[in-house]
């Protein structure tokens, strides 16, 4: 029973992506919506991206300088963190505060315009709640994301020089000379920001989903916020290992 459940949702959720993408008619409206909630959703983001960036690129600096100092190659900490960052951390970990911060955001919005009727009113007024509420968010999370992403990987990058020149003594030619040998524009570079328009569109599908779907009462809402963070942190992660191991 619990399998037929899952394949229900599953379908569900596929049709409810299906209606999102044909609802996305390009209008005044709908451009003045998008614009709203790029800023919601993406600038009023950057703080905590800026934050976790500098962070993960001083972690991962200090980490890797220990690592390569055993085998007299801590210069080459920069292909370390220029390869991590765009192959790896920086499109998943900005996903993921993504999801913390404006993930549950979409999720307990749409869900509170279900417990207050509002989306049953758009569709009583003619408007379709999908084209209105969802589609906008979800615009705007696809093309907010990667930009985040360019933002944490300029963060990161900063820190790690800050650090591995000023504190741990690397030739400042050496570390960025190093990282522009190794990541390859097309293979790291690009490719980050595709990973991260994914990652963007899965998880304002989710969040969208969840909070749309949910149960028209307060403690309805705070279930599908809950759910929207769980299920789209594991689905960015899924669709990571997908992508790097098959696509990339």
């Amino acid at each position: 029973m619990a399998v037929v459940d899952a394949i229900r949702s599953v379908g569900r959720a596929g049709m409810f992506s299906l209606s999102v993408l044909r609802a996305s008619r390009p209008s005044r409206d709908f451009f003045a919506e998008l614009v709203r909630e790029i800023y919601k959703i993406g600038a009023r983001s950057l703080p905590i991206i800026a934050v976790g960036g500098a962070f993960v690129g001083l972690s991962v600096t200090l980490l890797g300088f220990r690592a390569l100092e055993t085998y007299g190659a801590s210069n080459q900490v920069s292909v370390l963190v220029g390869l991590g960052l765009y192959r790896e951390l920086a499109p998943v970990l900005t996903a993921l505060l993504f999801v913390g911060r404006a993930g549950s955001s979409i999720a307990a919005e749409l869900g509170l315009m279900r417990a207050t009727d509002q989306i049953t009113a758009l569709g009583l007024m003619a408007i379709d709640p999908v084209a209105k509420a969802v589609a906008p968010r979800f615009w705007a999370a696809v093309i907010t994301v990667p930009l985040l992403t360019g933002f944490f990987c300029s963060f990161a990058l900063s820190a790690s020089y800050l650090e591995a020149v000023h504190v741990l003594g690397i030739d400042s030619g050496m570390f960025w000379q190093a990282m522009k040998d190794a990541v390859d524009f097309r293979g790291d570079f690009l490719n980050a920001f595709y990973k991260s328009a994914v990652f963007g569109g899965t998880a304002a599908l989710v969040a969208s989903y969840v909070g749309f779907h949910a149960e028209p009462t307060i403690e309805g809402t705070s279930v599908a916020t809950t759910r929207a963070v769980v299920n789209a942190s594991l689905l960015v992660l899924m669709f990571n290992f997908v992508m790097s191991a098959f696509l990339f």
